[in-house]
């Protein structure tokens, strides 16, 4: 029997654990943590709907925390394995928890929002292959057959030696931002409007675009070694819309010249499109489609996120190994690096960006401190100026 703790209780993390519990072989949830309570209980409501699943999930209330400390709690819970799936931010702080603890892990993507942060990740990722734990992260494609096939001819050679690599995150509104109620402290009102402040969120190119970032790297085998880019808000500009942006592109370079072009954008009525494409000297894929000759489309999909949780649960049954931490902590930190590019309008170095001192962390953790950033007199919060800005 797996015994499960579920920490951080939105709408990705409900679908993480809902996909947990369809997994083949005996597991159970026992414990629940978020910062508020009626995270909690809208998340476990939602899973009980689930029939399929009902009979796997003890969460009396008792084993349901709250506060900053809970995951500290779910954690002691007797479990063999967490779920992570707060907001990015936490993520570090959370997952050396788990590892110090002994505990299989999934954790959703980014792992980290800084530099400390990915140095944090990386050092829980050596104490987490030394107990030999089971380390799942978030970015589903990898586990995407379609994908992986595509990964595979490019390992084969069919389009050559890769040189150039273009990615297109480009969507519409995401969510609309939230005004602030007279009862929150400041505090409160960032992390549940989490996606518009960069110390939270990363940035959406952090948050979101990860994904190509991380296909990216997954297709050239590499990590970038500079990045520079551009962006900026177009139409992120009223209340409830913090400090991100809404739309960067960022040009990666890796050690033998090849170049991948990230497309990243959040602008509701604009053109949209989710993929991503490799031209090589002997042709061009589309991964996750095929062969651009060939067409696209031409592999069944299937469910990733369930392909990967049952990949995941059927290891930590058999006893062997499964580990996806070095590529988590190195995609966010290439996505970071991104990020560092766009809001300075300079050319940033993965030693530069992997060695930052500067970290987004609030100097304290409770509901009536204050988060790093604050607004001003007329509500506003402080936004990246490239060529202005250099600590982020």
């Amino acid at each position: 029997m797996i015994r499960l703790a579920f920490i951080g209780c939105g709408g990705r993390g409900t679908g993480a654990a809902s996909q947990a519990l369809s997994t083949a072989g005996p597991v159970k949830l026992v414990a629940m943590a978020d910062l508020f309570a009626d995270r909690i209980e809208t998340s476990l409501g939602h899973l009980l709907k689930n029939e399929a699943i009902r009979g796997k999930i003890d969460v009396p209330p008792e084993r349901r925390f709250t506060g900053f400390d809970a995951y500290r709690k779910a954690i002691e819970c007797g479990v063999d394995m967490v779920i992570l799936t707060t907001v990015p931010h936490f993520r570090p702080l959370h997952y050396a928890a788990a590892v110090a603890a002994g505990k299989h892990v999934y954790m959703e993507k980014p792992v980290a929002v800084d530099g400390p942060g990915v140095r944090a990740v990386m050092a829980a990722n050596e104490e987490a292959r030394k107990k030999k734990l089971a380390v799942a992260v978030g970015f589903q494609r990898r586990h995407q057959d379609s994908c992986r096939g595509c990964i595979q001819q490019i390992r084969d050679g069919q389009i050559g030696q890769v040189r150039m690599i273009r990615s297109y995150y480009l969507m519409g509104g995401i969510v609309s931002g939230r005004s602030k109620t007279p009862e929150q402290t400041e505090m409160e009102y960032q992390i549940r409007n989490w996606l518009y402040f960069t110390w939270l969120s990363g940035d959406h190119f952090v948050e979101q675009a990860v994904h190509a970032v991380d296909v990216g790297n997954w297709v050239a085998d590499a990590c970038p070694i500079k990045a520079h880019g551009l962006g900026g808000r177009q139409v992120r500009n009223g209340p409830g819309t913090g400090q991100i942006f809404d739309h960067g592109v960022v040009e990666y370079e890796f050690a033998n010249g090849c170049r991948h072009l990230v497309f990243a954008r959040q602008i509701p009525g604009c053109f949209t499109q989710v993929n991503l494409f490799a031209l090589g000297t002997k042709g061009e894929i589309s991964v996750g489609g095929g062969l651009v000759e060939l067409g696209r489309g031409n592999q069944k999909a299937g469910n990733a996120y369930q392909m990967q949780h049952d990949r995941l649960f059927a290891a930590i049954h058999a006893g062997q190994p499964f580990f996806e931490g070095d590529y988590a902590a190195t995609s966010a930190m290439s996505a970071i690096m991104g990020r560092m590019a766009l809001y300075s309008g300079k050319e940033v170095t993965w030693d530069a960006a992997l060695n930052s001192k500067v970290s987004l962390s609030p100097a304290k953790y409770a509901l009536d401190a204050d988060p790093p950033v604050m607004p001003d007199k007329d509500g506003k919060y402080p936004v990246a100026v490239p060529g202005n800005t250099v600590a982020w």
